[in-house]
């Protein structure tokens, strides 16, 4: 019976070890690449007051978004949204991905001592998720209010490429 007891013991040891090793879940990492596993069907996105979501500037700018986006080296393919789609959003990535939004409500966070990052000339408003592991940068030097949303560990890729969009695309104007 020790003996029995003793050989299940190890074999259960064994086998907690191998999954482990080999049976990790592809969808644990923070943006989700479109070879790894996770949620593969449309995204559902909540719905968020975006009252310039049908604007000129926010058409021209989702036109312009690419297909595909970098991050820390890793390739975030697009991803369809679930219907009913919020207007003017797009999202990269699977188990927790970039969240683009178009035509937002001037933030809340946004004041005259607010600490704006500039990045390739586009100022950003960096708001910390305080309820998860993610942040959301809004552009407030455009006619329109962008929001990115990106999962903690996300590279500065995502911003980069936004911002490129941004300057490119939309004018700029005074955050105030």
């Amino acid at each position: 019976m020790l003996i029995a007891a003793v050989a299940l013991a190890v074999a259960l040891v064994a086998g907690v070890g191998a999954v482990g090793l080999f049976g990790r879940d592809a969808g644990s990492d923070t943006g989700g690449d479109a070879q790894a596993g996770g949620d593969t069907g449309p995204l559902p996105l909540v719905s968020i007051p975006a009252p310039e979501a049908g604007s000129d500037a926010c058409r021209r700018m989702l036109e312009a978004v690419p297909e595909e986006l970098t991050s820390s080296g890793r390739t975030l393919e697009r991803r369809e949204l679930a219907e009913p789609a919020p207007p003017a959003a797009a999202a990269w990535g699977r188990d927790n991905p970039v969240v683009l939004r178009c035509g937002l409500d001037r933030p809340p966070e946004l004041t005259r001592t607010s600490s704006l990052r500039q990045i390739n000339g586009v100022q950003w408003l960096h708001v910390p998720d305080e309820s998860g592991p993610s942040a959301t940068w809004y552009v407030v030097d455009r006619p329109v209010h962008l929001a990115l949303t990106v999962p903690e560990g996300t590279g500065t890729g995502p911003l980069q490429r936004m911002s490129d969009l941004a300057d490119e695309h939309l004018k700029q104007v005074s955050p105030f």
